[in-house]
């Protein structure tokens, strides 16, 4: 069992993939930026920044394509819109099959399509961080909490040596035994912040702000919830709606991540939340969430609208 791994390879250019990058390189790890959904270009090395309270930490990141690898000998992490996962399955087939793949993105049921395909070594991560934009080479990063990292699919020991390789003082991870009942809680939250502070284009504080929009979001929750119960996920609505506060509050006056991606005009996560879900709920069948579906529908159509 390998103990150490002499590459890091992160899937996606965004703030989280700039932030982790960077912290890793610090820590004297060989780490290289794959651009996921583009092939066929040179190699090259950039200076991302990653601001910290006061700090600003920096480091030269090698910037690569997938088609530039025949191979690629190391840890994977995925920090790339889930929506993609089907296709970069299928790009990392034949050349990563037998590596630790451990995904670092929002969603539900997000590792189905590598499951599908064989592979051997599936890790699921639910990121208690936020990031933004402050130019194309520098990121604001916060960290909320250590996060945590769960096996999909591998040994526990495998579990441990990905925690010890990518924690730092900077982007802190730990072991989780139960962490579908994280994801689902993580899940849930995003089902109601990333539908519907886009829909009423408003920042993530409304809900600790506006009473009409906290009820909403109850119910969603409570919809949510049943779904989860009725699949073994052991929640309560109010430790739901109590984290969704708690991130309503800290993130007052922020963007959510799909409100940004509409006004943008990029393809959103909402497939893989509200609609996951959904289709969950279908499957289980004693319990329907007309409402978390609906906020979906809205926000897929005022996507495609903005993407046209």
């Amino acid at each position: 069992m390998r103990s150490s791994y002499s590459n890091i390879y992160i899937i996606g250019n965004g703030v989280i993939a700039k932030a982790l990058a960077v912290a890793l390189a610090l820590k004297g790890k060989k780490v290289t930026i794959l651009r996921g959904s583009i092939d066929e270009k040179p190699d090259y090395s950039e200076v991302i920044e990653v601001e910290i309270g006061n700090e600003t930490l920096k480091a030269a990141i090698s910037i690569s394509t997938l088609s530039n690898h025949p191979e690629l000998d190391g840890m994977i992490l995925l920090t790339n819109k889930s929506f993609g996962n089907e296709q970069l399955a299928q790009k990392l087939k034949d050349k990563a099959q037998h590596c630790p793949i451990v995904f670092l993105q929002n969603g539900l049921h997000i590792e189905n399509s590598f499951m599908e395909l064989g592979f051997s070594q599936l890790y699921r991560c639910v990121l208690f961080a936020t990031s933004q934009s402050i130019s194309a080479t520098k990121v604001r990063f916060r960290i909320v909490a250590t996060s945590p990292i769960g096996t999909i699919k591998g040994s526990t020991d495998v579990l441990q040596n990905i925690v010890n390789e990518i924690s730092t003082d900077v982007f802190t991870f730990g072991a989780a035994e139960n962490i579908q009942a994280v994801i689902w809680k993580k899940v849930i939250t995003n089902c109601v912040f990333n539908s519907i502070c886009p829909l009423l284009e408003i920042d993530n504080g409304v809900f600790h702000r506006n009473e009409a929009a906290l009820q909403l979001a109850k119910t969603v929750i409570s919809e949510c919830v049943a779904v989860a119960t009725e699949n073994s996920i052991v929640l309560t609505e109010d430790e739901v709606l109590q984290n969704m506060l708690a991130i309503s509050k800290m993130s007052d006056g922020q963007k959510i991540s799909t409100y940004q991606d509409i006004l943008n005009g990029r393809e959103t996560e909402i497939e893989t939340l509200n609609f996951a879900i959904e289709k969950v709920a279908k499957k289980s069948g004693n319990h329907t969430v007309p409402t978390t579906a609906l906020l979906g529908q809205l926000t897929k159509i005022k996507a495609d609208l903005f993407r046209k």
